[in-house]
């Protein structure tokens, strides 16, 4: 694989699974590194969660494992301890996703690879982190947004408590386990010095929470309840227009003063007229502004707020971001080639005038670059551990 981009000659030993891990080190490879994920002999257990084209090329593990190399190694065996070592002296980056008690216990703690290399960013990824009770804890997406209070905003919404609709503690710790990491590189770059950096989805997903929801209950004493209102209204909600459902926000002072003065709703009152007011008054704001989206069709609502500035978007499925205008004219989607037949990747989504990043291959095979990887790090292939075929290069 040719590597390009920012992180270009960074190499990452990933020990990572499922989607927390690997969706950081996926984009670390979009973005140049070349990235060789361990695996153990039976996978990722993200081969096999949703629909592919072969037994272990899901389609989830295939979108977030692209452009990396797969290493099938049993840390259990002592041959396999010793390949790993080898590999970790020509890293720049090892992460891992294990509870702490484990990797400990495999012998690869920060303490035992620092050892190895010295100047290694060392980023564990934790459900929750190391200094607190629940440390040793298992978390799942699921469980990190029911700690995290989301929930309990969709019940503030709808009157039930419900998950929201994607995986967003896994996405959003992946992030920040992306920044954590390449921050670590960035001092390491200037000080030659290694660390060990901590990722846990909890205190992720806490922080990403209090964002906006921390609200009153962030001074002392508190001036209200850890909720920002106009989020957790159950009236925020896509208007019924005459024809399918619409997203629109009036919000700003000179935007609410340009909807009134072209529609002249007739319940537009004085009370309204400022931001502040609006806030205050916020349940009544949207049940006004629902009624008037029901009396036209999406079409007309989109030409006149695209006129007057204001942000709205008609309700698309999921299906329709593949046939997004303005994604395919930016050039978002990259099609690569695999083995399987070409693959259409919804590409990074940032732009670098010097270094772009790019989808840099399809997601391995298991134990696709086992030979090659460990070839080139003049380290002995361990015998398979396994069922035949685990632990030696399949085809790529």
């Amino acid at each position: 694989m040719q590597h390009t981009g920012p992180l270009a000659g960074v190499r990452v030993i990933d020990l990572t699974a499922m989607v927390m891990g690997p969706y950081c080190t996926q984009i670390m490879a979009d973005m140049g590194a070349d990235v060789i994920k361990v695996e153990p002999p039976a996978g990722d257990n993200t081969r096999h969660i949703s629909v592919g084209p072969e037994p272990g090329m899901a389609g989830v593990f295939v979108n977030v494992n692209r452009g990396k190399r797969s290493v099938v190694l049993d840390l259990r065996e002592p041959a396999g301890k010793t390949a790993l070592r080898e590999l970790i002296t020509g890293a720049d980056v090892f992460i891992h996703s294990m509870r702490g008690k484990a990797v400990d216990a495999l012998g690869f703690g920060y303490e035992q690879v620092a050892a190895i290399n010295p100047a290694i960013v060392y980023t564990n990824c934790y459900g929750y982190g190391r200094r607190g009770p629940d440390a040793d804890r298992t978390a799942y997406d699921d469980t990190i947004q029911a700690e995290c209070g989301l929930p309990h905003v969709q019940e503030l919404l709808t009157g039930t408590p419900g998950y929201v609709g994607t995986i967003m503690a896994d996405k959003i710790a992946g992030l920040t386990a992306v920044y954590a990491t390449t921050m670590a590189l960035f001092h390491r770059e200037r000080t030659g010095e290694g660390q060990e950096v901590e990722v846990a989805m909890f205190e992720t997903m806490a922080a990403f929470m209090l964002v906006e929801h921390a609200n009153g209950a962030l001074f002392d004493p508190p001036l209200g309840s850890a909720a920002y209102p106009r989020a957790v209204t159950p009236e925020r909600t896509p208007y019924r227009t005459a024809d399918g459902y619409l997203s629109a926000l009036v919000y700003n002072d000179k935007q609410w003063t340009a909807f009134v003065t072209a529609v002249r709703p007739p319940w537009n009152r004085p009370e309204f007229a400022t931001l502040a007011q609006r806030a205050r008054r916020i349940d009544t704001v949207y049940a006004h502004l629902r009624e008037t989206f029901a009396t036209r069709t999406t079409a007309a609502w989109l030409e006149l707020l695209d006129s007057l500035d204001i942000p709205a978007a008609p309700v698309r499925s999921l299906d329709d971001l593949f046939d997004n205008p303005h994604l395919n004219e930016a050039g978002f989607f990259e099609t690569v080639d695999s083995p399987d037949g070409p693959l259409r990747f919804p590409g990074p989504p940032t732009w670098f005038s010097r270094t772009p990043g790019r989808v840099s291959g399809p997601a391995p095979r298991l134990g696709a670059h086992t030979r090659e990887v460990l070839e080139a790090a003049a380290v002995r292939e361990p015998e398979p551990s396994g069922p035949a075929g685990h632990g030696r290069g399949t085809r790529g």
